[in-house]
């Protein structure tokens, strides 16, 4: 485990006493969650539970190819026992609607939690308010209630709080909504994102006008031309990053349960679409440590990625039966559908070990492979689950029943971005190319970690080159195509984030998407130099190609980000 690794766990994961001295080791905090999570194998049929399910949890954790998110590591086996990472909760056109909703978000933001919101029910600003005969601030104004509560409540939570907003591109704010984040200093605890619905995009593409919905009234209060909103949102992702899209059709095509409700909002990072109240179950496995280096070419060990994949799901399903739910309504509507989210991490790492550059034909033919192994896979042992355990209570009336498709949860698998757990794991964060060969990465509260990868050192030393006399143009560039005085192979397998076209990191994503139940978090990094122009073309592709939603990110765009190539310079 690398010594960056170490500290992150020592900062947020191990035990610590009242005097905040660290109590717990490394192998025992993994200790700590197996045994806690194999408890739930007692709930069941005593010929169904796999036996030594906590040393196998254990091994699979300490050799790092599996992690769970971070409320496990955090919370299993001791008295908070809140295992759910992130949470949708409903908002409705009422004040008293509104506040539950901020009380609900303070707790859950207190116990690690982190929130997702659809504000597109609230009536619009300057609309009738008929119990005071006054009119409405609308939803951006209330918005910053739900921002100033998470201010205050993460600073004595065990993390900061995250939030998603969103907002239906038919709502009549809409406008105000995508420009709320070119001014800094709104909105600094949330996520946002604009709910693209099919009759826009049908608009866009005639160049037509769409209607805008009072939400109170389901009454048209006015028309916009689709493009003059689409150039908005293009320009303003492109200035600073915000808002994203989620593209509500493409969700609910894909909702499991459409008779429990049409999903209208995601989680932070936009990878689970969620119903009201639902939770979301997630671990990821390190891919880059399933590869088998024998005489020839480097391969994938595919049977013992099987292996693991049927334990992880088996963990997951566990961990929905051992959470202590922050909200009696967060336990029913989380244990109705049983969704869990199965994905992958190091995959750039993966490509570098097979000698495929990600910007390939061969990274979208390995990344096809690989994904739709893990896909099938993993619903098989979610089917074998249910034979053991029984089908998720909403089963009935589902799309699965409707495909005769008998599985012990309504999702299997996603694609989060795991950017604590793939520092733990020491891998590349979710499907994302490399940021840079040397990065400098801000994690948890002002720390700050400069890393350079491991297999980049190594080839250069195989070259017999040195990383210190390279060391000024690691931090200058935020590429090493134009360093000559790196070998042309090294160049080529190391391609960086912004070496990637905006083209190859949506077609990536798509392909991700075709085998994930849920959502897939990824980040179309682009270079200060990328146009409005690439953004609006990012978005359209993605939609195209069936993606669930698009976050895009034009390096320098903000203050400040998380990766960097220097504290002076972000690459």
């Amino acid at each position: 485990m690398s010594a960056e690794a170490k500290i992150v766990l020592r900062r947020r994961y191990l035990i610590k006493n009242d005097r905040g001295a660290v109590t717990e080791t490394i192998p025992q905090l993994f200790w700590r969650i197996a045994t806690d999570v194999a408890q739930a194998e007692q709930l069941y049929p005593g010929h169904t539970r796999l036996a030594d399910a906590a040393q196998r949890f254990y091994e699979s954790m300490v050799r790092l190819e599996f992690l769970p998110n971070s409320p496990p590591l955090m919370n299993a086996g001791r008295p908070l026992q809140h295992l759910s990472a992130c949470f949708v909760l409903p908002v409705e056109d009422s004040l008293s609607s509104i506040l539950e909703a901020v009380k609900q978000q303070a707790l859950i933001h207190q116990s690690g939690g982190g929130t997702g919101f659809s504000f597109s029910h609230l009536r619009p600003h300057d609309d009738f308010v008929s119990s005071t005969q006054g009119i409405a601030s609308g939803p951006v104004s209330f918005m910053r209630i739900f921002n100033m509560a998470t201010d205050v409540i993460k600073q004595g939570g065990t993390r900061r709080g995250a939030n998603m907003g969103i907002l239906r591109v038919d709502h009549p704010d809409i406008l105000k909504f995508i420009s709320l984040k070119q001014d800094p200093a709104e909105m600094n605890n949330f996520n946002l994102s604009v709910g693209l619905t099919a009759d826009f995009m049908s608009a866009l593409d005639r160049r037509q006008g769409y209607a805008l919905i009072n939400p109170r009234t389901r009454k048209t209060t006015k028309r916009l031309p689709a493009q003059v909103v689409f150039d908005r949102l293009a320009q303003s992702a492109w200035a600073t990053g915000e808002p994203g899209v989620i593209y509500l059709d493409h969700i609910n095509t894909g909702n499991p349960t459409p008779k429990l409700g049409e999903i209208e909002a995601t989680n932070p990072c936009a990878e689970q679409p969620l119903l009201p109240f639902e939770s979301c179950t997630l671990g990821s496995i390190d891919v880059s440590k399933f590869v088998r280096r024998t005489t020839g070419a480097p391969t994938i060990d595919y049977a013992r990625l099987e292996e693991t994949i049927r334990l992880a799901v088996r963990f997951l399903d566990n961990v929905l039966d051992r959470n202590r739910y922050p909200l009696k309504d967060i336990e029913i509507a989380t244990l109705r559908t049983r969704k869990i989210g199965l994905g992958i991490m190091g995959f750039a790492d993966l490509l570098i070990a097979l000698n495929i550059p990600y910007d390939s034909e061969g990274a979208i033919d390995q990344a096809t492979s690989l994904m739709s192994f893990v896909q099938t896979r993993a619903h098989e042992a979610s089917r074998q689950l249910a034979l053991e355990r029984g089908l998720f209570p909403a089963y009935r009336g589902s799309r699965l029943e409707a495909g005769r498709e008998k599985r012990r949860n309504a999702t299997v698998t996603t694609i989060a971005p795991t950017g604590t757990i793939s520092l733990i794991a020491g891998c590349s964060p979710g499907i994302e190319p490399l940021y840079g060969v040397r990065i400098l990465r801000r994690a948890l509260e002002g720390l700050e970690l400069t890393m350079v990868h491991p297999a980049f050192v190594r080839m250069l030393r195989a070259h017999g080159l040195s990383l210190e006399k390279l060391g000024a143009d690691l931090t200058a560039n935020p590429s090493i195509q134009d360093l000559a005085s790196i070998p042309q192979d090294i160049r080529r397998l190391f391609v960086t984030a912004h070496d990637v076209p905006a083209k190859q990191h949506v077609r990536m994503q798509a392909v991700f998407q075709r085998f994930s139940d849920s959502g897939v978090s990824k980040t179309i990094n682009l270079p200060s130099s990328a146009t409005k122009t690439e953004v609006a073309d990012a978005f359209l592709l993605a939609y195209e190609l069936g993606c669930k939603g698009l976050t895009v990110f034009r390096n320098g765009s903000r203050e400040a980000q998380v990766l960097s190539c220097s504290p002076s310079q972000p690459c």
